[in-house]
C-alpha cells in the first residue's frame, strides 16, 4: 500500500534581522510485499559478469551480521527480543551449509566480530566477549560494557577491527532528525577490547552500519543512512571517509553541506546552517535516497578478478520511504587511484512488481574467497563465487 504525507518545515526561532524560511515537502511510504524466494525468482537475479550465485543456507528466519569461526563455521546474528546466535557448518566444503544450530540466546544481539579465538558481540547497550572453543562452540559471556546509548530508532550496533587491531563500534541515532542528548549517539566509537575507556572517533553519523578500511590506502569508509521524510530523492545515502575527530553533519546538514530545515543548529550550537556546514566533513559519494545501506566489504584478491582489486561491495536493504522502491540490491563501489568514484550494479532483481523477495543485509568473505550475503527478508544466505579466467589467483 502506498501513502503520501506532506510536511511544512520552518525555523522555530528567528531574530528581527532574519527572514523566516519555510519548506513544503511531500513524502511517500511504500513497503513492497514480501514474496517467496523461489528457485525461479532466484534464477532471474542479475549478477555481474563472471560471477555465480548459489544458496548457502535457507530457512534461517532473519539472518543479519556474520563472522567466520576459526574452526571454519559461520556465525550469524538474529536480532530482536528473541535474538540469538547461529552457527552454520559446511564441513564437506561444497558451498552449502549442511547444519545450523542456535548456540546462544541474547536479546537484541546484532554486531559481531572475531579476533583470534575471541568472539565479540553487541546488543543495544551492551558489549560482550567470550572465548571460542572447538568446532566454533563458545564459552561463558563476559560483559565489557553495559552503558551504551539507548536505542530509539536505530538499535542495530555493528563492530569491526581495524587493520591495527583497534575495535570500532557504530551507534546510530535515536531519532530520524534531532539533536542528541547523549554525545555517544549518532557516532562511531573506538572501544577497548578489554572493556576500558572508549572514545568518540567520529560524530554526526545518523546510522553508519557498514564501515571498512581500504586494503591499499588504509582509509576508513562508512555508508550513512540519510534522513527520512525529506522527499523521495532527499536525503541521498552518503559514503563518507571517516576521520578521527570529525563531524559529518547530522542532523543539521547533509551531503556537501545542504541544510536540513527541520533542525536549526542555532538552537543548540549558536551557528547558522552555513556556519555549521563549515565545521563538517562533506560526503564524498552518494547513492539513491532511502536505499538503506547495510554492510561494506572490500573483498580480497583471492577469488575476485584482478580489476576488482581495491573495490568494495555494499548491500542496500531497500526503501520504504519513497514512491518507487530502490535498494534491494548489492552494489559495487569502484575506486580509481585509491579514491571512490562510482556505484554500479553488482546483484539486483529482487523487486518484482509491487513485491520483493530479497533484502540484502550482511556481507562476509570466507577463507576460500567466496562472499556470503545474508538476506533477512527471505531468511537466506547467498554465496557468490567467481570462476572467470581473469581471477587474481
Amino acid at each position: 500500500m502506498r501513502h503520501s504525507i506532506s510536511f511544512l518545515f520552518f525555523p522555530l526561532l528567528a531574530t528581527a534581522a532574519e527572514k523566516p524560511t519555510t519548506s513544503s515537502i511531500t513524502g511517500n511510504i511504500f513497503r513492497p510485499v514480501q514474496l517467496e524466494a523461489s528457485e525461479a525468482r532466484i534464477g532471474k537475479l542479475k549478477l555481474a559478469d563472471g560471477f555465480k550465485l548459489s544458496v548457502f543456507a535457507r530457512n534461517l528466519g532473519a539472518p543479519r551480521m556474520m563472522a567466520n569461526s576459526p574452526a571454519g563455521g559461520v556465525y550469524v546474528t538474529r536480532r530482536g527480543e528473541k535474538g540469538d546466535l547461529l552457527l552454520l557448518q559446511d564441513t564437506n566444503k561444497d558451498g552449502v551449509a549442511e547444519s545450523n544450530r542456535s548456540i546462544l540466546k541474547l536479546p537484541h544481539i546484532h554486531g559481531i566480530a572475531v579476533r583470534g579465538d575471541t568472539l565479540f558481540l553487541t546488543t543495544i547497550r551492551e558489549v560482550y566477549t567470550t572465548t571460542i572453543g572447538d568446532e566454533g562452540s563458545i564459552g561463558e559471556l563476559k560483559k565489557l560494557y553495559d552503558d551504551l546509548p539507548d536505542a530509539g530508532q536505530h538499535p542495530n550496533r555493528t563492530m569491526a577491527f581495524s587493520p591495527k587491531g583497534e575495535l570500532f563500534l557504530s551507534v546510530g541515532s535515536t531519532t530520524n532528525s534531532a539533536a542528541e542528548p547523549n554525545p555517544e549517539s549518532a557516532t562511531l566509537l573506538k572501544i577497548d577490547p578489554r572493556g576500558g575507556k572508549r572514545t568518540i572517533f567520529a560524530k554526526g553519523l545518523r546510522n553508519t552500519i557498514g564501515f571498512a578500511w581500504h586494503p591499499e590506502t588504509g582509509k576508513l569508509y562508512g555508508m550513512d543512512h540519510g534522513i527520512d521524510y525529506l522527499g523521495d530523492e532527499i536525503q541521498r545515502e552518503e559514503l563518507n571517509e571517516l576521520k578521527e575527530g570529525m563531524n559529518y553533519g547530522w542532523p543539521f546538514v547533509y551531503e556537501e553541506g545542504k541544510p536540513n530545515l527541520e533542525d536549526d543548529p542555532k538552537e543548540t550550537t549558536g551557528m547558522t546552517w552555513e556556519e555549521y556546514a563549515k565545521t563538517c566533513e562533506p560526503s564524498i559519494l552518494t547513492a539513491t535516497a532511502h536505499s538503506a545501506p547495510m554492510a561494506l566489504l572490500f573483498p580480497s584478491k583471492a577469488q575476485f578478478p584482478a580489476d576488482f582489486s581495491g573495490d568494495a561491495l555494499v548491500t542496500f536493504h531497500g526503501s520504504w520511504n519513497r514512491a518507487e522502491p530502490t535498494g534491494y540490491s548489492v552494489m559495487r563501489l569502484r575506486f580509481k587511484d585509491g579514491e571512490p568514484v562510482a556505484f554500479e550494479n553488482f546483484l539486483s532483481g529482487f523487486i518484482e512488481g509491487d513485491g520483493q523477495f530479497g533484502r540484502p543485509c550482511g556481507l562476509l568473505e570466507r577463507p576460500d574467497g567466496s562472499i556470503l550475503i545474508s538476506d533477512d527478508g527471505a531468511g537466506m544466505i547467498y554465496r557468490i563465487t567467481h570462476a572467470g579466467p581473469d581471477s587474481a589467483e
